[in-house]
């Protein structure tokens, strides 16, 4: 029988590639979103012209947006405000659909009792027990460590705090109401084409593209672990699909090859082959120093990326690239 998957946020960045994958993988997909974050372009037209992919607009923060949508065998839910700027501008909405829109998705799940459902949270959880712990943090990071809000008055955890409260939400509806099939995933640094413009590779590639000289790189010594989205996809219908995975908070992402920004900003020079002078500035506050996951948990699942990073990095700088050579202002 062919299985049907829900995907909240699926005309955003992971949500489009995974409701692509799923759709070429036979399942009937069926994307909520409304394009708060998410691309109405023509690779997603031609994406819901599948004869397997139905399309709702709505909004998750409203109650009804889930009046008879049906049941289904998976439920990815993905929906969220995200991009570091957004976290500044709009912290309410971020906050909004992080907290409101995941309780009305948990709500009307728990009602249709049927199927699995996936949460997806993010890095950003621990960045304040990052600082407070300091040098007696771990790198790479496991799912266990504490979950910390270090300071309330810096809007940026608009986004973290709301996918901690998330995670709370899936493990209390469980205890609760007695849903086991759930799994919390937690993405690192998760990279490619249609990621929006508010991330530092799309925001490099976005300078280059403009012929920015000096260049600026604001710190540099941060480091990072990146994952293409495609071995995202992969790690994420494997943690979906997996009856290991249920009630448990697993990382997707990489643990190897983990680089800081100035060198990151080199790599993507190469792709592009420009050489700008460099202008380093001070690095944001609030930004986490050093970032890399532990991915026992994922690689025990039988995952193992297949996309190197420079791989991924050429891929979307020629997406990125087309999409500025061939926009019309």
């Amino acid at each position: 029988m062919t299985k049907s998957a829900l995907i909240t946020g699926g005309a955003g960045f992971i949500g489009f590639h995974l409701a692509r994958d799923l759709s070429e993988d036979g399942f009937n997909v069926t994307i909520l979103d409304n394009f708060s974050r998410g691309r109405e372009d023509e690779e997603f037209h031609e994406l819901i012209s599948r004869n397997n992919v139905h399309f709702i607009k709505a909004d998750i923060t409203e109650k009804s947006s889930f009046n008879n949508i049906g049941e289904f065998d998976y439920v990815y839910h993905l929906a969220a405000i995200n991009g570091t700027g957004n976290f500044y501008s709009i912290p309410d909405q971020v906050l909004r659909v992080g907290v409101i829109g995941t309780l009305n998705v948990l709500d009307w799940f728990v009602k249709c009792g049927k199927g699995k459902i996936l949460f997806s949270s993010s890095s950003e959880t621990y960045a304040g027990a990052l600082k407070l712990l300091s040098s007696d943090f771990p790198i790479p990071t496991p799912e266990n460590v504490p979950l910390v809000i270090d300071d309330p008055s810096n809007v940026r955890w608009s986004y973290g705090a709301g996918k901690i409260i998330g995670e709370v939400a899936f493990h209390s509806y469980s205890a609760a109401n007695g849903m086991e099939k759930f799994s919390i995933v937690r993405y690192h640094n998760i990279y490619g084409p249609r990621m929006g413009f508010e991330h530092v590779i799309p925001q490099f590639i976005e300078r280059i593209e403009r012929g920015d000289n000096p260049f600026y790189i604001m710190g540099g010594t941060e480091t990072r672990s990146f994952c293409y989205v495609d071995d995202a996809v992969v790690a994420t219908r494997m943690v979906m699909e997996s009856e290991k995975s249920n009630g448990k908070v697993i990382h997707i992402g990489r643990s190897d090859g983990e680089i800081s920004i100035l060198d990151l900003a080199n790599k993507i020079f190469s792709v592009a082959d420009v050489k700008p002078e460099l202008e380093i500035r001070p690095a944001p506050e609030g930004s986490v120093k050093r970032r890399c996951p532990d991915v026992e948990e994922l690689t025990n699942l039988g995952f193992s990326p297949n996309i190197s990073l420079e791989d991924g990095l050429d891929r979307i700088y020629q997406w990125y690239h087309e999409y500025y050579n061939n926009r019309v202002d």
